[in-house]
């Protein structure tokens, strides 16, 4: 594996050209017209151009990213996360034509990407699954059947949904048909395949995940957890590792179940088990992410290695030399996703020129960004513009210098969320720990 093509952007696209600079591997950086002078074109090796600003011709389309490859001779491809990570369809044209997708197999990603087989296959494993419809719901009248079965509230989930996307809650009877319809809608409209299924929805639950790290040759070990609980329309805002307020037993099980979940499908790469875990401390696997997570530097901050590397190191087929007894994690980190949104006008997003720029820096912070001075937030993307990671011996302490970090943050030209997370952080039930899903609702009332 000598050049690697970058098929993604932003801060992910940044983050994988250091590590390939870090090992000495040439990087190029695929981008559409909008990016053409992102920070990651300025610091790859070379870079290539894929099509226009929109996605689904530039950085979603398959056969411009392969005569990419053919053009700057690049025999491996990481996909970073979002566009087409887990998309099994890129990862096997990839290999059809003789480049290395750093990831895992097109199979894996097909099944976990399938919310109904993964769902059966975690459940063959031995992992904990919720009470749910037995495959696609397919009309109102079985939904209603379903609904009669598994009690309210429930979720109505996309088969081919994830990362927040393509799904409902339904808290009554009365508002089962049309939360039905509006989500076959959506994973019509977004997904291209409107079939759904009905899943049991836990109110007040916690978003607990796993990180795994995978070898071809059946070496598997977990890499702690991380609390993915502070979320606004099912996406994350706020992560930290160790997820607070768990008991010893309740980590030790999430960790333990997320290794048997990997290894009874025979997984290689890096990956991430969801779990939703209820008030009374019982886990249920949601789904699992084939990719690498935008919150992973939390991960890495913790057990001391770059996932990014080992992805690397896994897909040109290397065994982990390391096995659980070596992984070591320690302290406490936090992470705060820095969005061009504004969180008092619902969340609308924001774009602009880029100016009066200052990054925070200091002992135990690290950010992950793409911005410069000048740059231009596009507004045809994800909007997230930077990653603070705030660490320390202690949560207590990784609080105090996250607080720090937002205080020093500054990005004139775009407004951003660093205000709500200040106000998040003061909030006494999230300092508390023992938060919830719904956290942010709640304290958006009280503002």
């Amino acid at each position: 594996m000598e050049r690697i093509l970058v098929s993604n952007r932003g801060e992910i696209a940044v983050r994988i050209v250091r590590t390939c600079r870090d090992l000495g591997i040439a990087s190029v950086v695929a981008h559409s017209s909008a990016d053409r002078d992102s920070l990651a074109v300025q610091l790859a090796d070379e870079s290539v151009h894929i099509g226009p600003e929109q996605a689904r011709r530039s950085y979603n389309n398959i056969p411009a990213l392969l005569y990419a490859c053919a053009k700057t001779g690049a025999d491996a491809v990481h996909p970073g996360c979002g566009f087409l990570a887990e998309d099994p369809l890129f990862a096997a044209a990839c290999g059809e034509v003789g480049v290395t997708f750093i990831g895992p197999s097109p199979k894996h990603i097909a099944l976990m990407g399938n919310k109904i087989d993964a769902r059966a296959a975690m459940r063959a494993g031995g992992v904990p699954v919720l009470p749910a419809s037995d495959g696609t719901v397919d009309s109102a009248y079985e939904a209603a059947e379903v609904a009669a079965r598994i009690g309210f509230p429930l979720i109505v989930k996309a088969v081919a949904g994830g990362g927040g996307r393509g799904m409902k809650v339904v808290h009554e009877a009365a508002g089962l048909i049309p939360g039905y319809e509006a989500t076959r809608a959506t994973a019509r409209t977004l997904f291209q395949d409107d079939r759904v299924y009905l899943e049991k929805y836990v109110p007040e639950g916690r978003h607990i995940e796993v990180q795994i790290l995978a070898d071809s040759y059946g070496n598997v070990v977990d890499l702690g957890e991380r609390d993915c609980t502070v979320q606004r329309r099912h996406q994350k805002l706020v992560e930290e590792s160790p997820a607070p307020s768990l008991t010893d037993d309740l980590r030790a099980r999430l960790r333990r179940v997320a290794v048997a979940g990997a290894e009874s499908i025979g997984y290689v790469s890096a990956g991430t088990f969801e779990f939703i875990v209820t008030r009374d401390g019982e886990p249920y696997f949601i789904e699992m992410n084939t990719r690498l997570q935008v919150e992973h530097p939390i991960t890495e901050e913790r057990c001391g290695l770059d996932l990014v590397e080992w992805m690397i190191r896994i897909a040109r087929g290397e065994a982990l030399p390391f096995d659980q007894r070596d992984v070591e994690l320690a302290g406490h980190a936090l992470e705060v996703r820095i969005n061009a949104e504004d969180a008092g006008r619902d969340w609308a997003g924001s774009t602009g020129r880029v100016h009066g720029l200052r990054l925070p820096a200091g002992p135990g912070i690290r950010v992950d960004s793409h911005l410069y001075e000048g740059y231009v937030v596009p507004p045809f993307y994800d909007s997230l513009l930077a990653k603070i990671i705030a660490t320390g011996p202690t949560r207590e302490v990784a609080l105090r210098r996250m607080d720090r970090a937002l205080r020093e943050f500054r990005c004139d030209g775009v407004v951003t969320n660093a205000d709500f997370h200040r106000t998040l952080l003061r909030d006494p039930g999230f300092r508390s720990g023992d938060y919830r899903l719904g956290i942010v609702e709640s304290l958006l009332e009280r503002k």
